[in-house]
């Protein structure tokens, strides 16, 4: 299990690299690609085809922890759940990032955008939106409306976005997903879903001719990995897990 593991129920790490161009189609370079990550990650054995032109190789989730990557049309992706620690996932997605400009042909230039999330999930069986708002709170500005009488509390899913240099290309997103419908608040039977939280760490535009993908995911990580133990960890995910505890 992970560092993270003992603040929510899953924890996962994803990578997303968006290119201007479409990826190579043909059959022969889609195989070798993945051939080359199962080479390197043996226990990916399940592959298939999700959409005509999205492509999947995975390990298998009986377990809970897994490894994954696909290819869509202007996309790779690469994710790691319940990592056996947070370095091995960084590791994944940088080993698919080393192999993508020889095996797909994607330069610096082709980068539209350079992805990394984390993903929290929490198991709770009621009212995601008031726990989450019990949790972290609410704008001050909207607090009044949120507790006036005779209120139910039907949606609540704060986001913040800020940039980490000065030209705004290395950007932060904070976000909540809460799965409570309204059918749910007015039945008040609750089914035991999951509230994520998810931090996303991205960098736009090309890359320039001294940067690579592979050392450009280890920036975004070193900045994803202080702002989730200095900040989300304090003022989000143990709010999250004490309130739920106590429910």
């Amino acid at each position: 299990m992970s560092e993270y593991d003992s603040f929510c129920d899953d924890f996962y790490v994803n990578m997303n690299l968006s290119t201007e161009m479409e990826l190579p189609q043909g059959r022969e370079s889609i195989l070798h690609y993945f051939e080359q990550i199962r080479r390197r990650f043996p226990k990916m054995q399940n592959f298939y085809s999700r959409e005509k032109s999205e492509f999947v190789l995975e390990e298998e989730k009986e377990a809970g922890a897994y490894r994954w990557v696909s290819l869509e049309s202007k996309r790779v992706n690469s994710g790691v759940v319940n990592p056996e620690n947070y370095e091995s996932a960084i590791d994944q997605h940088r080993a698919v990032l080393e192999r993508v400009p020889f095996d797909l042909s994607i330069s610096p230039l082709d980068c539209e955008s350079l992805g990394l999330m984390f993903g929290f999930d929490f198991a709770y069986r009621g009212n995601h939106n008031e726990l989450l708002t019990e949790a972290i709170g609410i704008s001050p500005g909207l607090e009044s409306m949120a507790t006036a009488p005779h209120t139910k509390l039907l949606s609540a899913e704060p986001s913040i976005q800020f940039a980490l240099d000065e030209d705004c290309k290395t950007q932060c997103r904070v976000s909540f997903e809460t799965r409570t419908t309204a059918y749910q608040v007015r039945t008040g039977e609750f089914g035991e879903d999951q509230l994520s939280v998810y931090l996303t760490i991205r960098r736009y535009d090309s890359l320039d001719t001294k940067e690579t993908y592979a050392d450009e995911i280890l920036r975004l990580s070193a900045f994803g990995r202080d702002i989730v133990d200095d900040y989300l960890v304090p003022s989000v995910l143990r709010p999250l897990q004490q309130a739920i505890s106590l429910r």
